[in-house]
């Protein structure tokens, strides 16, 4: 056999040899690969559906794996938690409101029987008794009010729909328009706010936000006192400030006051606080909006702070 065709021969097997090699090499990879993803997968669902620590299910050459799922782990169990809880005193909540909305319907119906019994009633008792009557319906409208809050509230989606606003007549408006609550208070609101102070954002939306904030401070305000509102510019920011004067809100119970359906007054006899989405609602919206909201309290001086982008 002449050299030339000996030496092309050897380099044909050669080559026939080295794609057999990478053949082999490429599959016993990818088995291997594929050993190893199950094997992840396995570790990961075991340690993700069993109370079992993350050394006694993954061993050392998994450790930045095993970093990873139980920081995972840990977000996925707060979030089940604070659902769970959102859920627990949304129920909580109905079930109050279930048992509150027989009170002022007994005494509705009861004195109603009352003034058509008794057509001889002297006017004096007879106008008490229908004062009553209005009384206890208006309160029932308000239980029945906390029940289709709930129900928008899952129902809605939050949409924007931004333009200028002149947020220094939104402000004198909206204290205007709670004249009459702040009245039966004995509440008074000082408003300071820059002249000409704009922002760009959706004013329906943003004017509940202070409808909200204002109604909150005016329910667990003292009788007598003044609820100040300041608003202004600052360098990077717009800011809103309501300040009263009231209880001081425990430290625990402030951290919470943003959740849904969390109220500061567990007792269901009180006249104060909503279905506790009132203040959910103005976070989700001043987020919404790529703001911020926060609440401080101490010596009796509760102020919420809403702060806006200046565009």
């Amino acid at each position: 056999m002449k050299p030339e065709i000996l030496i092309i021969l050897l380099i044909a097997i050669l080559f026939a040899l080295l794609i057999a090699l990478f053949l082999v090499s490429h599959f016993y990879a990818r088995r291997r690969v594929k050993k190893s993803i199950s094997a992840t997968a396995r570790m990961l669902h075991t340690y993700m559906h069993h109370d079992l620590d993350s050394n006694d299910v993954f061993p050392p050459a998994y450790a930045e794996v095993a970093t990873q799922i139980v920081q995972i782990k840990s977000s996925v169990q707060r979030h089940e938690q604070a659902t769970k809880d959102e859920v627990d005193r949304k129920n909580d909540l109905i079930t109050y409101l279930a048992h509150d909305l027989k009170t002022p319907l007994t005494s509705v119906i009861g004195y109603l029987d009352l003034l058509e019994e008794a057509s001889d009633m002297p006017a004096e008792l007879r106008t008490k008794y229908i004062h009553i009557t209005l009384e206890k319906a208006l309160r029932l409208e308000k239980l029945i009010n906390e029940f289709f809050e709930i129900t928008r509230y899952n129902l809605q989606q939050i949409a924007l729909e931004k333009e200028t606003i002149d947020l220094s007549f939104m402000l004198m408006q909206l204290t205007d328009e709670f004249y009459p609550l702040l009245s039966n208070h004995g509440n008074t609101v000082e408003l300071q706010a820059e002249d000409d102070l704009t922002v760009y954002g959706d004013s329906m939306k943003l004017a509940r936000v202070f409808n909200n904030i204002l109604k909150n401070a005016i329910s667990y305000s003292y009788p007598n006192t003044p609820i100040k509102v300041y608003a202004g510019k600052r360098e990077k920011d717009i800011f809103i400030c309501f300040i009263n004067q009231g209880k001081t809100i425990p430290a625990e119970k402030l951290n919470s006051i943003f959740e849904k359906f969390f109220r500061l007054d567990e007792a269901r006899s009180t006249n104060t606080g909503g279905a506790g989405l009132g203040l959910a609602i103005a976070k989700e919206i001043v987020t919404l909006h790529g703001g911020a909201i926060n609440a401080t309290s101490e010596d009796e001086r509760t102020t919420f702070s809403v702060s806006l982008p200046q565009y």
